[in-house]
Parts: C-alpha cells; sequence; structure tokens
C-alpha cells in the first residue's frame, strides 16, 4: 500500500503555497526529479531546458488567476526549490505535447458519475481511477486547504501539483480524464493543471463551465463535475476557445462514464475539430468504457468500487497493473482510486490498485 501524506493548509494563496510545500518538501522534491528523468527519457530535454519551456506559461496563469502563481511560488520555497521548478511539474502536460514527446501506451484513467434525476433520494456519487506513470506512488499526497477566497476544497494529487481529482465544500466533485488531439502542440493557454484547480475553486457546475470558457485552452482534457443537489455534467475539452468545448449529459439512468477518447456526437461530426488521437496514444480507452458502461447499472457506491478493480484486458484495464514489456519510466498502472459522495462530502481513498488496498474514508472537514 502507497503511503499517503495529509497536507493541511489555510491562508491566503502564498501562505498555504509555502504551507504545502513545507510540508511536504521531500515529497515536492522528488516529483520534481521523477519529472526530469521522465523528460530526459520521453523528450530528451534537459532541465534547464524544460524550465524554459514551462516559463512560457507564467503569462497566461497570471493574467487568469495571479494567486495560482503565488501559491507556486509559496510551494517553492517551502519545498526548498525554484518556482520555475513547481511551475515545470503543474504544465508537464503541455511542456510533453511541446516537445512531441514519443507516446508509450500509456494506461490513463476511468471516470464515472451517477446524478439521481429530479425527485429521485440520493445525491450525485462521483470517482475514478487516476491511472498514470508508476512514480507518481511514492509522491501521493491529500492536500486539504482552506482558502480566503472561495470554498474549502480537498484534492488527491501528486506533490507539488496545484490539484488533480477532488471535492470541495460547495458539494461540487471533479474527476477527469487525460485526451489528446492533432491540436496538442503545447503552445501557451491555460494549463489543463491549472483548470483543475480552478474548478475546485467554483461553486457550482455551471461555474465550472464558464472556468473552462475563461480563456484559451492549451490542451486537451475530459473534466467530469457533479454536484450535490443534482447537477453532473461531462464537459470534452480541446484546446483553443469556447468552440472547442462539448458536454456530455447524464443517460436515462443518470450516469456519465468516460475514459481517454471524445464521445461527443457534436466533436465527431464537426469538421473543423482536430483528430482525436486518444485510441491511438491510450488505445485501452475503448475496452475500459466498455467495462464500465457494462457494469454501471445502478450500482450505489460501494458497488462503483468493486467496479473500479474489474480486470478485464489486464494489466491495462480499469485497474491497471504494471506490463513486464514495458520499461519502468514508460510503466503507467494505477496511483490511487476515489470515490466520493456529494452530499455528505466524503472521500474514500484507495492508494494502489483497487483490487489490493481497501478504500479507506478519509479524514476530512467540507
Amino acid at each position: 500500500m502507497t503511503a499517503v501524506q495529509h497536507v493541511r493548509v489555510e491562508g491566503p494563496a502564498y501562505q498555504r503555497g509555502q504551507q504545502y510545500g513545507t510540508q511536504a518538501a521531500e515529497r515536492v522534491r522528488s516529483s520534481v526529479r521523477a519529472y526530469e528523468r521522465v523528460f530526459a527519457h520521453l523528450t530528451g530535454w534537459d532541465w534547464p531546458a524544460v524550465r524554459r519551456e514551462a516559463a512560457r506559461f507564467a503569462t497566461p496563469i497570471g493574467e487568469f488567476r495571479p494567486g495560482y502563481l503565488d501559491e507556486m511560488r509559496g510551494i517553492a520555497d517551502g519545498a526548498g526549490l525554484d518556482l520555475a521548478d513547481i511551475l515545470a511539474i503543474n504544465v508537464r502536460t503541455e511542456i510533453m505535447y511541446a516537445a512531441k514527446a514519443r507516446q508509450a501506451p500509456l494506461a490513463e484513467c476511468s471516470a464515472f458519475a451517477r446524478a439521481p434525476a429530479p425527485g429521485q433520494p440520493g445525491g450525485p456519487v462521483i470517482g475514478q481511477n487516476w491511472d498514470w506513470l508508476s512514480h507518481a506512488a511514492q509522491t501521493l499526497v491529500v492536500l486539504e486547504a482552506r482558502p480566503e477566497d472561495g470554498p474549502d476544497f480537498v484534492t488527491v494529487v501528486e506533490a507539488g501539483l496545484l490539484a488533480k481529482a477532488g471535492l470541495n465544500s460547495a458539494g461540487l466533485g471533479l474527476v477527469t480524464n487525460a485526451m489528446v488531439t492533432g491540436a496538442d502542440a503545447g503552445e501557451p493557454g491555460l494549463p489543463y493543471h491549472v483548470l483543475l484547480r480552478a474548478i475546485l475553486d467554483c461553486g457550482t457546475v455551471t461555474a465550472a463551465l464558464e472556468v473552462l470558457q475563461a480563456g484559451p485552452r492549451s490542451s486537451s482534457a475530459n473534466y467530469l463535475v457533479a454536484q450535490a443537489g443534482g447537477g453532473a455534467l461531462d464537459i470534452e475539452a480541446a484546446p483553443g476557445d469556447v468552440t472547442r468545448l462539448y458536454p456530455l449529459f447524464p443517460d436515462e439512468d443518470g450516469l456519465l462514464l468516460h475514459t481517454n477518447h471524445f464521445q461527443s456526437a457534436r466533436f465527431q461530426a464537426n469538421g473543423s475539430a482536430p483528430a482525436d488521437l486518444g485510441l491511438w496514444a491510450m488505445p485501452s480507452s475503448a475496452v475500459r468504457l466498455q467495462r464500465l458502461r457494462a457494469g454501471a447499472g445502478k450500482r450505489d457506491l460501494d458497488g462503483f468500487g468493486a467496479l473500479l478493480a474489474d480486470h478485464a484486458d489486464y494489466p491495462r484495464g480499469i485497474c491497471a497493473h504494471a506490463d513486464p514489456a514495458i520499461g519502468p519510466l514508460d510503466q503507467s498502472v494505477t496511483i490511487a482510486s476515489l470515490l466520493m459522495d456529494t452530499e455528505s462530502r466524503q472521500i474514500w481513498l484507495a492508494a494502489g490498485n483497487p483490487c489490493q488496498v481497501p478504500y479507506q474514508r478519509l479524514d476530512i472537514s467540507l
């Protein structure tokens, strides 16, 4: 079982960042060292080149939410690093695209939400398996934040990054999937992980959609949100402006299910949309989506936990395991599995493969 560090921060942006960096200093430094190796392996870029590329994103981030740069500066100071190091790991997705990294057949995330119809009992539940490069298992943190100017939030994330999947005190839950299109070139814009953080600062599902329209996005991604009270929406996003956002709505059972390729009929019918490369870069996406659809039904949260342990297409199924045919720096596995109840503001985390590690309810106060 992966040990998970619980980091609690509060106050203004720089102060929160400094608390984060100080508490998780060794894990933050481990994140930077790991990505230095990953970028050298996948792109051939040394760390000074990575830092120069990351610096191109400081202006769009600062224009969007200057507090996020303050927070990253605080993380850097707390961990004894430079802002450029923290900026680099927060825009790692965009740097990969800019460097046209060699694509390995990586495992990637499988996500779900279920939102009851109006008048039906219960509230939305949401969760995912977060699959990524295996080094992230050693840098995992639970970040619990109390900002001065937005809802409290909890996110399960690699140390040093602003956010990944999580839940906030407004009852807004967020899960996500990496996506890739022919337009992903790493051009400066609003980065993926910065937008994840911005959604966790939102009070409603509509506000989350507005955040994704706030400026040109640099990368493709899928953002699945659900909120206490019943709202749920999946937003597929290609690089660009509002015209490259493609919402998906719950089916007749209230389900939203997503892996790593575009599902929107509007995207597929749009002759000007970039080519979807998800099934090339992450070919396991197709079978994982089929298994989610076959097994979701009317499951409760415990049932979804069992579904996230599914091994069809092993080792690259929903519950992804190490593939002995793949080298260690290309190896991708299930880093963590999350189940979230938006009404009770509770999160259950399996730190590792959910077939092996039991879910534990996090000690959080939202």
